[in-house]
C-alpha cells in the first residue's frame, strides 16, 4: 500500500487506502490541451526531490518523469481538448481530465488526493488538497508528470505550426505569443473562448 509523507495524517484516510495523487497542467495557456496526471507512489520505492512541478526546472522535471514512471505502482496522463475546454470551461475541461487519468490506472485507487479545491465527479472517493503538489508526494509525481507531457505535446505542435513558437512558451500568453497571434491570426489549437484568442478572431470576422 501506498503511505504519504505525513504531513496530513488527520486526513480521513487509512495506510490501507490505495491512494493516488492527482493534478493537472494546462490551464492557464491559451493554445493546445489540457493535461492531467494520476500516480500510486510505491512506498518501498521512494523518489527523492518530488516537488510541485512549477518549482522545478525543465531539467529536473525531465529527470524526475522517467523516474516516477519507473518506480510508481500505477501512474496514467490524460488530456481534455482545445474543443472540451471551449465547450465545458476550463475547470470542467481540467476535472474531466483529472477523471481520464484516474480511471486510466492499471491499479484501481480507493482514494485520489486531488491538487486543488475541487474534485471530479468519480466512483472513487476523493479528497481536495489546496497547494497539495507541493505537500503530497503523489500530487507531486502527478504533477511533474502532466507537465512534461504537456510541454511535450507542445514541442509537437510547434512543428505544425512553426509560426507561434509553442516550443518556446508552451501555448502560455507571453508577449511573443501574443505577438505571433496577433501577427498569424489563431491556429486550431488555440482556445477559442479564452479572451486574447477570441479578439483576434473577432478582428479577423
Amino acid at each position: 500500500m501506498v503511505q504519504q509523507s505525513g504531513l496530513f495524517d488527520d486526513l480521513p484516510y487509512s495506510l490501507d487506502e490505495i491512494i493516488c495523487g492527482v493534478d493537472e497542467a494546462g490551464r492557464g495557456p491559451l493554445a493546445g490541451p489540457v493535461f492531467a496526471a494520476a500516480v500510486i507512489l510505491d512506498r518501498n520505492r521512494p523518489i527523492a526531490g518530488l516537488r510541485d512541478s512549477k518549482k522545478l526546472n525543465e531539467a529536473r522535471r525531465d529527470e524526475l518523469a522517467p523516474l516516477i514512471r519507473e518506480h510508481a505502482i500505477a501512474w496514467a496522463v490524460a488530456k481534455a481538448s482545445e474543443e472540451e475546454i471551449d465547450r465545458l470551461n476550463i475547470l470542467q475541461a481540467s476535472l474531466l481530465a483529472m477523471k481520464r487519468a484516474v480511471y486510466a490506472l492499471q491499479t484501481v485507487p480507493t482514494l485520489a488526493l486531488i491538487d486543488g479545491n475541487k474534485c471530479p465527479v468519480m466512483r472513487i472517493q476523493s479528497i481536495a488538497i489546496v497547494e497539495g503538489d507541493d505537500k503530497i508526494e503523489s500530487i507531486s509525481a502527478a504533477s511533474i508528470l502532466a507537465k512534461t507531457a504537456r510541454d511535450a505535446a507542445l514541442v509537437k505542435l510547434h512543428k505544425k505550426y512553426p509560426q507561434y513558437g509553442f516550443d518556446q512558451h508552451k501555448g502560455y500568453g507571453t508577449a511573443l505569443h501574443l505577438e505571433r497571434l496577433r501577427e498569424h491570426g489563431a491556429s486550431p489549437v488555440h482556445r477559442r473562448s479564452f479572451s486574447p484568442v477570441r479578439e483576434v478572431l473577432e478582428r479577423d470576422l
